[in-house]
């Protein structure tokens, strides 16, 4: 049986749900911070799935480093349209998986370097 992956499927799953939203921006003709938020939301799965063929331990840290990045700018974008008076405010429950992601690349960078 294969162990869960839960920062794997979470980040998975906020993808999805920044797609749709980016989509929504992109109705209500924001282009620029959909393509920005669609980027960085995006990339924060894309850099855990890779960090999961890592070649070395460091390689692990660096990549799992990068997607916090990511998510920290993903965050930005999401608080900006939320604050942002012509812009739809993102769902609370994307704003509660990332939080989620934060916190467990803190908790798995953390441990990882012991």
């Amino acid at each position: 049986m294969k162990k869960r992956n839960e920062v794997l499927e979470l980040s998975f799953e906020f993808a999805l749900q920044i797609i749709n939203y980016s989509e929504l921006l992109e109705e209500r003709r924001k282009y620029v911070i959909a393509r920005q938020l669609l980027k960085a939301g995006t990339s924060i799965g894309a850099n855990i799935r890779e960090a999961q063929s890592c070649e070395s331990k460091a390689d692990f840290i660096h990549k799992l480093k990068i997607s916090h990045k990511e998510a920290e700018e993903t965050d930005y974008w999401l608080l900006l349209c939320e604050k942002a008076a012509s812009y739809p405010n993102p769902t609370i429950e994307m704003k509660a998986m990332l939080l989620s992601i934060q916190k467990l690349l803190t908790k798995i960078i953390s441990t990882s370097r012991k």
